[in-house]
């Protein structure tokens, strides 16, 4: 089971995550929604399509925009639909 966590706590766990580019992209029912606070950034991936961002806030901690998924992947990335990938201010095990 993969697990992400930030400041010491659970914020995502799954044994459903999918590896794109190294990263482990969690469904999205996985986030702990208590901790994330969508922001208003957007990047553009040539394949993946625009991606939208998450800042974590864990007992004061806050990691802005560490977290991202794609609302609307591109034609062949359907794998990262409704899935969530974390930034190395979170920790990712498995």
């Amino acid at each position: 089971m993969a697990t992400a966590t930030f400041n010491g706590k659970v914020i995502a766990q799954s044994d459903d995550t999918t590896m794109v580019e190294g990263n482990h992209y969690f469904p999205l029912d996985s986030l702990d929604k208590s901790v994330v606070t969508e922001t208003d950034r957007r990047t553009s991936c040539h394949w993946k399509g625009e991606a939208s961002y998450f800042t974590l806030t864990v007992d004061g901690e806050v990691a802005e925009n560490a977290a991202w998924y794609y609302p609307t992947p591109k034609e062949g990335a359907e794998d990262v639909a409704n899935r969530v990938a974390f930034y190395p201010a979170v920790t990712v095990t498995d």
